[in-house]
């Protein structure tokens, strides 16, 4: 590890690469920290606690999500829920709206700019949306609960509405996102890894202090009555988080090889003679993905309904999608399967490889190149996609079963299992694998400039 450790530091562009990245992120977790003006963070906290209650509740989920941010009503509170939700709505505009198909095909670096523009444009429409809601959710809370708004900003009113309250939420909060997406896309860019998916990772990271504190707090180690949380409770949840933790690894890193076999070749006035090769095709070609999209795209509605109170329609339709309800893991699993196939189709070009492969004389093994080649890759990849996105599913929603059963805590079944620990784990791997390709680079241009040195 000490070792693993010192080559990666040991490369000057890889380790200003990480120093960036670990920057970056430590200004997110900083943001997390200043309140909204006008917000009494700690009176927001304890209000928080009592609309948890204990139980699974969306808000709970929210808050894993945005790394505490949530709860304390800091300028970081909306996380980056509006731009991943952003992008979920442009991708799929991308599948359904044939001219922008065309316009990407023809000229795929403009195509990216405008979806880029339009993805930042939906994203500060979403984010002020939001974060008005959220304005008004506190205003109703300080009614009930006063105390939690400031006086001087919520006296002053026109028409009855504390705007100057309004708009220092709506701006404060919309900027809070439009900062993590801007930092996100620098990591994905100059750092190391995908930046938001680093982001919310860190941000689930940042609630393992607690957790650990309620699980001890729990066992009630310092007397010597039983605690709401038993030692062998405590096992079976060490346990379990193994077992996802290499189910997750097992998803991700699994493949289906496709034999491959290369007719011979006249290059020049040689004859090449054939090879075998492969074709790696993964069993979860979205990796966690679909686990992030399927968690943002519940959230959004739900919020949006607590926000606006139990009594509307739409808050009768958050209560319906309460984290642990048979409608919400029901709605999940078809959201996970759904973008797993998805994001599959989108990034997955069966007919590129089946032309590539045709350029190069390789074939598969019994199957004619060209559109057989096409359809035999299509039907194999909707197979294994069917089988990754079952079991990322089960995964999913396994360590809610279990919590119920074992009356758990939900705060800890969802750190221990489930959408925090996938997100953990693939956002870790997919880290390793760029940082293993930059030392792979490294290696290939440390040997070609010594060699470039000694033709010299």
């Amino acid at each position: 590890m000490i070792d693993a450790l010192r080559r990666v530091f040991g490369i000057p562009e890889l380790r200003a690469k990480i120093y960036f990245t670990l920057l970056l992120l430590f200004v997110c977790r900083i943001g997390a920290y200043v309140p909204v003006p006008g917000i009494n963070a700690e009176m927001a906290i304890s209000i928080f606690k009592y609309a948890t209650g204990g139980g699974q509740n969306l808000f709970q989920l929210v808050d894993i999500f945005s790394g505490g941010a949530f709860a304390k009503m800091t300028v970081l509170a909306l996380g980056v829920s509006p731009y991943i939700t952003a992008s979920i709505v442009m991708q799929l505009l991308i599948a359904l709206v044939p001219s922008i198909q065309r316009d990407i095909r023809e000229s795929p670096d403009q195509g990216r700019r405008k979806l880029s523009k339009w993805t930042r444009l939906a994203t500060l429409v979403l984010a002020l949306f939001q974060a008005g809601l959220f304005a008004r959710f506190a205003v109703t809370m300080n009614q009930s609960t006063p105390g939690i708004v400031v006086s001087q900003f919520i006296d002053v009113k026109i028409f009855g509405v504390p705007w100057l309250f309004y708009l220092t939420v709506m701006v404060t909060m919309t900027v809070g996102t439009l900062l993590l997406m801007w930092i996100g896309e620098q990591i994905t860019e100059k750092g190391i890894g995908n930046g938001i998916s680093l982001i919310i990772a860190t941000g689930i990271l940042a609630s393992l202090p607690s957790t650990i504190g309620s699980i001890i707090s729990k066992l009630n180690l310092s007397s010597q009555d039983v605690g709401q949380l038993s030692f062998t409770t405590l096992i079976v949840l060490a346990a379990l988080f193994v077992l996802i933790t290499i189910g997750t690894i097992l998803v991700i890193q699994g493949q289906r090889r496709i034999p491959l076999q290369y007719a011979r070749r006249i290059v020049g006035r040689h004859e090449v003679q054939g090879g075998n090769s492969h074709i790696p095709l993964k069993v979860n070609y979205a990796g966690v993905i679909p686990v992030i999209f399927a968690s943002s795209l519940l959230m959004f509605p739900a919020t949006i309904g607590q926000f606006l109170g139990k009594n509307t329609w739409m808050g009768q339709i958050s209560n319906y999608l309460s984290p642990g309800s048979w409608v919400y893991m029901t709605i999940y699993v078809m959201l996970i399967l759904f973008f797993t196939y998805f994001w599959t189709a989108t990034q997955f070009k069966p007919e590129q490889i089946a032309s590539d492969m045709k350029k190069n004389g390789a074939f598969v093994p019994g199957i004619r190149q060209g559109r057989p080649t096409q359809e035999f890759l299509e039907s194999t990849m909707s197979k294994i996609t069917l089988v990754g996105a079952v079991f990322l599913a089960v995964i999913a929603i396994l360590p809610t079963f279990i919590g119920k059963f074992m009356g758990i805590d939900a705060n800890i079944s969802q750190f221990f299992g489930g959408t925090s620990l996938l997100i953990l784990v693939g956002v870790i791997l997919d880290t390793s694998k760029q940082i293993e390709s930059h030392l792979l680079m490294k290696r290939y241009d440390g040997f070609m400039t010594k060699g470039r040195l000694r033709g010299r």
